[in-house]
């Protein structure tokens, strides 16, 4: 009764059949491949911008990590270029009293709340002693700074070199981005380009 007469073909089997889908069935795999690659395609405007801040934020992990391991390619333009890496070098390579801070305000911050007036008073002295010498610190880095920029680079621009280098000697030695590469005391080479 539903059974195809023998004159058929299968050619003509399909033809007849020409609502159909055109295409075999997926087999499981398949389907499941094509569903885990919708899934991955954001819908809605949530899902996109979190798409998105994912993606900024890896690409700013790899920059980092690029910037710790010291390849200039992924620098900031404000670390570019060999008047900022002499910069870099000298800050690095001098002692600065800001490296005095941290243990400085913790022995004034307990001296502060030991109770006694006295040892308030001292720990005060001392706080606004050592403030007083990172001043210090900081002009005799500049004059310093100036005379070897105007020494070894006569020709280019130094704006902005000496804020350049003082934000960059007011940062704990470990926490400075792009990382040191001399250490203290360490004599500079005399060419930069």
């Amino acid at each position: 009764m539903f059974r195809r007469t023998k004159s058929e073909t299968p050619a003509e089997a399909a033809i007849t059949k020409a609502g159909g889908k055109g295409r075999p069935t997926p087999t499981r795999r398949e389907a499941e491949a094509a569903a885990r690659a919708r899934a991955k395609v954001p819908r809605t405007r949530k899902e996109t911008a979190q798409a998105q801040r994912a993606a900024r934020s890896e690409s700013s992990q790899n920059i980092r990590a690029a910037m710790k391991a010291g390849d200039e390619r992924f620098y900031l333009a404000r670390d570019k270029g060999p008047v900022r890496r002499f910069v870099r070098d000298f800050v690095d390579s001098r002692f600065s009293f800001i490296e005095l801070m941290v243990p400085l305000l913790i022995v004034t911050m307990v001296m502060g709340y030991s109770g006694s007036d006295q040892l308030r008073s001292i720990g005060n002295t001392v706080l606004l002693g050592t403030i007083l010498l990172v001043i210090v610190d900081m002009v005799i880095l500049r004059l310093r700074l100036r005379r070897q920029l105007t020494r070894r680079f006569p020709d280019e621009p130094l704006k902005g070199t000496t804020y350049y280098a003082v934000t960059r000697a007011l940062q704990m030695k470990f926490m400075r981005l792009p990382k040191s590469k001399v250490k203290i005391g360490q004599e500079l080479p005399e060419h930069y380009r």
